[in-house]
């Protein structure tokens, strides 16, 4: 079976996420939920169908700028079920606007989404428990994936793969954890 960082090198979508991406650390707030949002678009779909909707979601979430989405509406539901260019999957859509809620909450209460996952120190387990007690849509695969999108969790590129020498040179978070 091929790994992702055995078939993602080369690859007009693939490539770009997996070398500049996949497993860096993340801070930015917008970028975190965009990574969240698009995990739970990926869920019962390829990676590579998100990755060819990106933009259009990223149009459609107003660049993930978490305080616009969390003031979405039924309107706003109604037209993002007839935007072609994201996948319309009206569970998912209500699922980004209630995460984004929460999101909101979480930054007002701990300064920030970045800061509220780094104060955690958790294995994969506790961190689903955690997610699906504050986020809707995500179950033990979508928070793994989420994780080591964003490096708390190891797992996103293979030992040999040349990116996870650059994510190990940054000391991510599951390095430093352990957990």
């Amino acid at each position: 079976m091929s790994t992702y960082c055995e078939i993602a090198p080369g690859h007009p979508y693939h490539g770009p996420y997996h070398e500049t991406e996949y497993g860096f650390p993340v801070e930015s707030e917008s970028i975190l939920f965009e990574r969240l949002t698009l995990e739970i678009f990926q869920a019962g779909l390829s990676w590579l169908i998100v990755l060819k909707k990106r933009q259009g979601l990223n149009i459609a979430f107003n660049n993930f700028d978490v305080d616009q989405v969390a003031s979405f509406t039924q309107f706003d539901i109604d037209r993002l079920r007839n935007d072609s260019s994201i996948i319309r999957n009206r569970l998912k859509i209500e699922a980004t606007i209630c995460n984004a809620k929460s999101i909101a909450s979480i930054h007002r209460s701990h300064d920030g989404f970045a800061y509220w996952l780094f104060q955690k120190k958790l294995n994969k387990e506790d961190w689903c428990k955690v997610f699906m007690q504050n986020f809707k849509f995500t179950g033990g695969t979508i928070a793994g994936e989420f994780l080591m999108s964003i490096d708390y969790l190891k797992g996103a590129h293979h030992e040999n793969c040349s990116v996870y020498k650059n994510i190990k040179a940054l000391n991510p978070v599951w390095l430093i954890n352990k957990t």
